[in-house]
């Protein structure tokens, strides 16, 4: 009578994939964020600050605030925007989470467009409740097609350089006021684009004084997640 032998296999844990990844980081933040809804919140409130001021701050006729409406826009996006990018980089840090992700067996690049895509939801939810409010107290229609693309291709690029520069501050001990000293003048040439993109639209102006600066854009965009993706290794390394 023979035993037939069976041999056992190790079980091994196998990495998670790229995309896996991603998603699981972005998975973690928005988890956190609706628990504690700090980072939303303080966004929101510090956007709604700023439009009340420039409301009450700027007596103009209908016609004015039509011109400036883009500049207004785009002021209100990118400070509620750095808020948001500082803030989500220092929770990582003052609760040593990020040393943990460092550590996961996944390329650290997948970490850094994990934290990207959640910064991007968080400033496009923040924009989507601004726009309305924006509308009734300046009495202007922001919903356009073409308007809504510049912002997010603004936002994309915001968040894309913004999340690189954020972890790279967030070691420092002055993160707060190094973060829009490093951020800010990297940008100005996507908010330029932007403004005039955004004003061109909403001034119904014909495509071809819109493609310029659309095209500044994307490529603004295609450049820095290029230089993001190679460098954000080296960063965290530092």
């Amino acid at each position: 009578m023979s035993v037939k032998s069976t041999s056992v296999k190790p079980i091994t844990a196998r990495a998670p994939s790229f995309l896996q990844a991603v998603g699981a980081v972005v998975r973690k933040d928005l988890a956190s964020e609706f628990r504690s809804r700090e980072l939303l919140s303080a966004m929101f409130l510090f956007a709604l600050l700023v439009i009340l001021i420039f409301n009450f701050a700027l007596e103009l006729n209908a016609r004015e605030r039509g011109e400036i409406t883009a500049g207004v826009l785009w002021v209100t996006f990118v400070f509620a925007g750095q808020l948001g990018l500082n803030r989500s980089m220092a929770i990582e840090k003052d609760r040593n989470c990020l040393d943990g992700l460092l550590l996961a067996p996944v390329d650290r690049s997948a970490i850094y467009f994990g934290k990207m895509l959640a910064n991007l939801l968080f400033m496009l939810i923040v924009e989507a409740i601004v726009l309305p409010i924006y509308s009734i107290l300046y009495n202007v229609n922001l919903f356009h097609p073409g308007l809504i693309l510049v912002i997010i291709l603004g936002s994309l690029g915001y968040v894309t350089i913004g999340t690189l520069l954020a972890t790279m501050a967030v070691y420092a001990r002055t993160r707060d006021i190094l973060l829009p000293i490093l951020l800010f003048p990297v940008v100005v040439p996507l908010l330029i684009a932007a403004v005039r993109a955004s004003s061109a639209f909403l001034q119904n102006l014909s495509m071809e004084f819109v493609w310029p600066s659309l095209n500044l854009l994307i490529v603004f965009n295609l450049i820095f997640i290029a230089v993001s993706y190679m460098t954000f290794d080296f960063i965290v390394e530092e």
